[in-house]
């Protein structure tokens, strides 16, 4: 069956009239977690695009202060792309991929009967590709994440909570300069320092426990069963056969869990 852009678009358009500030834009994009909004007139017609990439070319002009109180005046009609590209809802999925290739843009307003009705970007097009992957559950390899949050061991504290918080991790990788793995910081190396805070002093190193390493080859079983017997929601995953190699991925109890609730699953078959 042909895919439409329908079937992958992102419904509902994101849009700021062309008055926003650009300090008013950054923070709509990272409310709703985007990396362009559709600038619009009071009617909806768009206008143009304005993305993080036009936001960062803002502050890099910001170089000194006179500079910096020019760019605060700028607004996102100053600063968008024009014109918007767009592409028809009911157009297969193919052409908005040559689009987006031949027109060296991010992302392309669909439209219906002339009316915008969501976006498609190339975000869409990797989510499609990773849904793509056919369901296993024999190994860690199968389920295991390959990105992995990395910090240096003499990265501050406040540093690396931050990062977490960002990023919605909740552990993240401390490793030398060389990128041999140290440690690991999680959410409960940090909870006993809510109540008294944190010395602007310390680094991940004061608080970093041992990393649990698993092969990648292992067992969700056996995976599973050194969480349980160790107490940790996550164990960094290595080969064994290159031990001192940097890790492969991470695996966590969250990871098993999806996995479970997955509609191909034995658990939900």
């Amino acid at each position: 069956m042909t895919k439409l852009v329908r079937d992958l678009m992102h419904p509902g358009v994101l849009t700021c009239r062309p008055d926003t500030t650009l300090g008013q834009v950054a923070v709509l994009l990272t409310q709703h977690h985007v990396h362009a909004l559709i600038v619009a007139d009071r009617g909806g017609r768009p206008l143009g695009v304005i993305s993080d990439y036009d936001l960062l070319a803002g502050e890099w002009l910001a170089v000194d202060a006179e500079s910096l109180a020019t760019m605060r005046k700028l607004t996102a009609a100053d600063l968008m792309s024009r014109p918007v590209d767009t592409i028809e809802a009911g157009m297969n999925l193919c052409v908005a991929a040559h689009t987006l290739i031949e027109k060296d843009v991010n992302r392309l307003l669909v439209t219906e009967n002339g009316s915008p009705v969501g976006v498609i970007s190339i975000s869409d097009f990797i989510s499609s590709i990773a849904k793509e992957e056919k369901p296993q559950r024999q190994t860690v390899a199968d389920v295991m994440s390959d990105s992995i949050l990395v910090c240096r061991d003499k990265t501050p504290l406040f540093s690396a909570a931050r990062t977490m918080t960002q990023a919605g991790w909740r552990s993240v990788l401390v490793v030398d300069a060389k990128g041999k793995p140290l440690g690991v910081v999680s959410g409960k190396d940090l909870i006993p320092f809510v109540e008294n805070g944190v010395d602007d002093k310390l680094t991940v190193s004061d608080v970093m426990h041992p990393a649990l390493t698993i092969d990648i080859h292992a067992s969700l079983r056996a995976a599973a069963d050194l969480m349980i017997q160790k107490h940790h929601h996550r164990l960094i995953v290595i080969d064994q056969d290159d031990p001192q190699a940097f890790p492969l991925g991470i695996i966590s109890s969250y990871d098993i869990v999806a996995e479970m609730a997955r509609p191909t699953s034995v658990w939900q078959v």
